[in-house]
């Protein structure tokens, strides 16, 4: 591949100072960012550089979705206007128990992926079954994707238990090894679908492999009653006593958190994916990102499935993350654009591993 020449009229590198560069070129050599250097200067240092012009245009980095399930985009829309259980009993388990397999989440994928590649996604972290379909529909198509491996303790189409998710997938992830694009991770649905028994095994594998979580957490209030219903503490506690909670932990939603479970996020250097759009259209809730971010917690920020968002625009997304902050916090400064961006491509690459390689406009990135 050529020495490439990118040359917009600003760059947002998403560094550690937000600098934002003006007739700046970014300097591409194979996969790698060989520089950032004053237009001038990349012109004459690389004369015969194949030169992409962007005058009036903002290079970003490209965008993290923190959280999807990319083969579900098949079922846009089948969902509409049920709080998350009615959303999940009646709608979305009786289609998928109808619907799922291999097919459906090859094409479910494809269309998913199209969909981010165009408003700029590059990079997505998924949790749905038959994660080797989602892995092929990420190649054939040169999308980045780190893929949960999918477990719930009762039986789907994909597997029959617990144990039988585990195999699958640890046995998907070395097949896959070689592949730097496609990374793994462990993915229990939520508190309310696993047992302690698993949960404890997985904080183990975990543990022995190296491989972050990812788990919806504390989304409903009704989840939070729930657990104190059943466990005699909320769900974030009880992961903890589990040994679950760690930097390595993605917490997906974590729309009803009070200042202990803040406290225990930050001091465990948790990192949540905040997926508003979803969060809004199941009348979960609104997650405090202001208060969050406040304590030290970093916040990244998905999309969640079309079934319970209808859209796979991160920037959309961003958007409406930031307004939120200002909105629920009631400080208009809160979130301000540059932090919107953060979450939504260093804070995501940081979150799934990759924070050295992507996420942000630097040289060796």
């Amino acid at each position: 591949m050529p020495r490439q020449l990118i040359a917009p009229t600003w760059i947002a590198t998403v560094d550690p100072f937000d600098t934002l560069l003006v007739d700046h070129a970014v300097v591409v050599d194979g996969p790698r960012i060989e520089a950032i250097v004053p237009v001038d200067e990349a012109r004459r240092r690389w004369p015969d550089a194949a030169s992409t012009e962007l005058p009036g245009h903002l290079l970003i980095p490209g965008l993290v979705n923190a959280h999807c399930h990319a083969g579900m985009t098949l079922l846009r829309g089948a969902g509409d206007d049920l709080p998350l259980q009615r959303w999940l009993a009646e709608r979305i388990w009786p289609l998928e128990k109808a619907l799922l397999g291999p097919d459906f989440v090859f094409d479910g994928s494809v269309l998913a992926i199209h969909e981010m590649l165009r408003g700029g996604v590059t990079t997505f972290c998924d949790m749905y079954f038959f994660p080797e379909e989602t892995a092929r529909a990420a190649q054939a198509l040169g999308m980045r994707a780190v893929l949960g491996i999918p477990i719930v303790e009762f039986p789907t189409p994909w597997a029959t238990r617990p144990d039988d998710a585990l195999q699958r997938g640890l046995a998907l992830r070395d097949r896959l090894r070689d592949d730097p694009s496609i990374r793994f991770s462990l993915a229990p649905h939520a508190p309310y679908t696993v047992a302690d028994a698993t949960f404890e095994k997985i904080a183990s594998l975990a543990a022995e492999t190296g491989l972050p979580i990812q788990c919806h957490l504390h989304e409903t209030a009704d989840e939070i009653r729930r657990s104190m219903d059943e466990h005699g503490c909320r769900p974030l506690r009880r992961l903890d006593r589990l040994g679950v909670v760690g930097p390595d932990l993605l917490a997906i939603h974590a729309v009803h958190v009070d200042d202990d479970d803040i406290a225990l996020l930050a001091r465990h250097r948790v990192t949540v994916a905040h997926c508003p759009h979803s969060n809004l259209k199941l009348a979960s809730g609104l997650c405090p990102t202001d208060r969050l971010v406040e304590q030290g917690v970093r916040v990244a920020i998905g999309t969640d499935s079309t079934a319970s968002n209808n859209r796979l625009d991160l920037l959309s997304e961003a958007r409406l993350a930031a307004l939120l902050a200002k909105g629920v916090s009631g400080d208009a400064a809160a979130w301000p654009a540059r932090h919107a961006l953060r979450a939504a491509t260093l804070n995501g690459a940081q979150a799934l591993g990759l924070g050295d390689e992507i996420g942000s406009i630097e040289a060796g990135k």
